[in-house]
This record gives C-alpha cells, sequence and structure tokens, in this order.
C-alpha cells in the first residue's frame, strides 16, 4: 500500500511553528484512511450542503441565471487553486491549502457583505456577525445538520484566520496554538503558512475577477483600468491571477516570509481603490445592496416574531399556511441536539437566515410579502 504524502510545511524554507500533531488535531478522534487528514477535509467540505449552497450565494454581483457571472463557490475555487499554486511553488503543503480555500468562505450570508452588515446589526445582543467567525460555527456545529463536518484544526484556523477584509503585504504564522471556538474578532494571524497563503491568494482572486465581471457586464471599460495596473498586473484576471502568484512566490522565498512585493502590493492597493470607487460604489451595485439588506432585514423580524410565538412546538409551525413557517419549523427539528433552551433566539435566527442562499431568501420574501394565490 501507498502512504499518501502528508507533511505540514516541511520544507526548506518554511517551517509550520506548531507541532504536527496539532495541525492534524479534530474536535472528534477517527482513524484516517487512504485520503490522508487533509484530502479527506476536501471531501468532507465539497460533499457538505453550506459548501453546495455556495453556487447560489452572490460574490458581488447578482445575477443567478447568468452563467458568466462569478458566484461565492467559483470564488472558493480560485482561491483554492490559487493558494496551492502559491504553495506548490513554495514547497507547503498544497492540500492543506486547497482545503482552507474551499472552506474559507462557509460563513458568508446571503447578498454578500449586504447580507453581513445586516446580521451584524440584528446579531449585535449575542456579539454580532462575522462571517469568518460564522465559518468556524458552520463547520464544527451547524454542518452535516448538528454533527460537524470534524476539520482538521489546521482548516478550521485557516477559515477563522482567514480575514477577508484585509489587504496584508507580508505574514508569517503566530507561534501559539488557541482554543478557536474563543475568537470573536477579525483579524488573528493562521497558524500556518497555508493559512497565511490563503489570504494573500483571497485579495488576487477576487480583485481581478470582480474586475472581469465589472467588465462584462459593461461597469467600466478597459480604458478605464489605471494605465500603471493595466501594464504592470493586466487587464484580465488570469493576467493579474499570473502576475501575483509569480510574485508571491518570489518574494516569498526572497524573504522567507509569504510576501507580495513592494511595487506589487502598491499595485494591488491601487487596484483596490479603484475597485471600491468604480465597482463596489457603482450606483446600480450600491441599488441592489440597499435592496438585498431591506430583504434581510424583514426575514430576520418576521423570523425572530414567529420563533417568539412558536418556540419549540413543532406542530405549531406545521399547522401555518405560510411555506416558510413549515420550513423553518422543520429546521428546529432537524437540529434540536444543537438549539437547546439556552441558545438565544436571535442565534438561531441569525444561523438560519446566514444560511440561506440569494434565490431562497427572495423566495421567503415572497412568501411572506405576498398574498397567498386564490384559486378559482
Amino acid at each position: 500500500m501507498v502512504t499518501p504524502r502528508m507533511h505540514v510545511g516541511k520544507t526548506k524554507i518554511f517551517q509550520n511553528p506548531l507541532q504536527e500533531q496539532v495541525y492534524k488535531k479534530r474536535k472528534k478522534r477517527r482513524i484516517e484512511d487512504i485520503r490522508g487528514p487533509f484530502f479527506r477535509d476536501h471531501t468532507a467540505i465539497i460533499h457538505s450542503l453550506p459548501f453546495r449552497r455556495l453556487k447560489h450565494k452572490a460574490q458581488v454581483f447578482f445575477d443567478p441565471k447568468n452563467d458568466h457571472v462569478c458566484t461565492r463557490i467559483e470564488h472558493a475555487f480560485h482561491v483554492a487553486s490559487i493558494a496551492a499554486t502559491i504553495s506548490r511553488g513554495l514547497e507547503l503543503d498544497e492540500q492543506i491549502a486547497y482545503a482552507i480555500g474551499l472552506a474559507h468562505d462557509l460563513g458568508h450570508a446571503p447578498f454578500g457583505h449586504a447580507g453581513e452588515e445586516v446580521l451584524t446589526e440584528k446579531a449585535e445582543a449575542i456579539g454580532g456577525f462575522i462571517h469568518e467567525i460564522h465559518g468556524l460555527r458552520v463547520v464544527d456545529i451547524l454542518g452535516n445538520r448538528g454533527s460537524s463536518l470534524n476539520l482538521t484544526y489546521v482548516v478550521r484556523d485557516g477559515i477563522i484566520c482567514h480575514c477577508g477584509e484585509s489587504l496584508d503585504k507580508e505574514l508569517e504564522p503566530r507561534k501559539e496554538e488557541l482554543e478557536l471556538s474563543s475568537i470573536k474578532k477579525r483579524g488573528t494571524i493562521p497558524s500556518s503558512y497555508e493559512g497565511c497563503v490563503i489570504r494573500l491568494s483571497d485579495k488576487i482572486a477576487y480583485l481581478g475577477r470582480d474586475l472581469e465581471d465589472a467588465l462584462y457586464g459593461k461597469f467600466i471599460k478597459k480604458k478605464d483600468i489605471p494605465r500603471k495596473i493595466a501594464k504592470e498586473l493586466g487587464e484580465s484576471n488570469g493576467e493579474i491571477i499570473d502576475t501575483l502568484v509569480l510574485d508571491v512566490i518570489n518574494t516569498s522565498k526572497k524573504r522567507k516570509i509569504i510576501s507580495f512585493s513592494d511595487d506589487k502590493y502598491e499595485l494591488l492597493n491601487a487596484l483596490s481603490l479603484f475597485s471600491i470607487s468604480n465597482i463596489y460604489e457603482h450606483e446600480a451595485i450600491s441599488r441592489y445592496r440597499n435592496y438585498c439588506k431591506k430583504i434581510i432585514e424583514q426575514l430576520f423580524e418576521y423570523l425572530i416574531d414567529l420563533f417568539g410565538n412558536n418556540d419549540n412546538n413543532y406542530d405549531l409551525y406545521k399547522k401555518s399556511r405560510v411555506p416558510l413557517d413549515k420550513r423553518f419549523g422543520a429546521y428546529l427539528k432537524k437540529m434540536a441536539n444543537v438549539y437547546n433552551s439556552k441558545i438565544p433566539a436571535k442565534r438561531i435566527i441569525t444561523d438560519y437566515v446566514a444560511g440561506m442562499t440569494d434565490g431562497y431568501a427572495l423566495r421567503c420574501m415572497s412568501e411572506i410579502s405576498l398574498p397567498e394565490a386564490l384559486h378559482f
């Protein structure tokens, strides 16, 4: 029998700071199989319901019927692929990087950051909503109908530490093991070089692809892209990825830290500022964001009232004429092992709304706001 290659940062340049058994540790003990610990994580992630839902969650542009527009699941594959390529170039563990990349956005709400903004406000009393932190809750508790995906420590660490909002120039892993569920704020540094690679790969993936989607949707024109960015980074997603991946590999080898070069980081910052002004704050995108925020607000308040009236009386949900009520009651019943009497209502509703796809949120909104059809 051939033993699968399983190493954690054992390279000539980079050595992860924690013991190998720490990175491989799971919340529930299991005997590893032919796949090895990290390839097993790949399969656990891609077969999970939260991962499958990503194909119906918007990255930036909401257009579910258009196959050319990037969805959240495509972004996950892009990050995984970029991170695995950089890891190969640096002789890191590609399987770790790929697994973190696949799972890094499992905590995202519907409608991207518009949904996250609303849930942050609505869940303030229970500590707010941060998609990285919720992502750990998804894989540790909510996944597999409340029985956990049981991922390795290094992948769980990479998820909660991927810090999707930062634009890091360089990173090296922290040197202590943490109880990951104790992390309540964004910004903790990953404990592995592969986790550091993910943070840079996330920006490479979305800045290039968002630019490409904006060009496709005619939000901007090629002539709008600043000349220096187009010349030195590229004006297509493929060119930008190629330039930045090679830059990270070459710079990291020289500096012995996961890093962009000074000039490419400056260009990446310029691209980020250009995207904020010309794409993310585009008038059409802002209108869409406000519309989506209203949907999430109304769904949250509706479900809070519904749960306040029915609590865990599953029969009351069944008797309702509103399909959403029936489905929410069925959800509570399936998750009874998670939602005991000590779990706040806002935590339950936050979990449920955050798990929605964009299309499902629209369906639910229709069910609670439009009258039931009359049949003559």
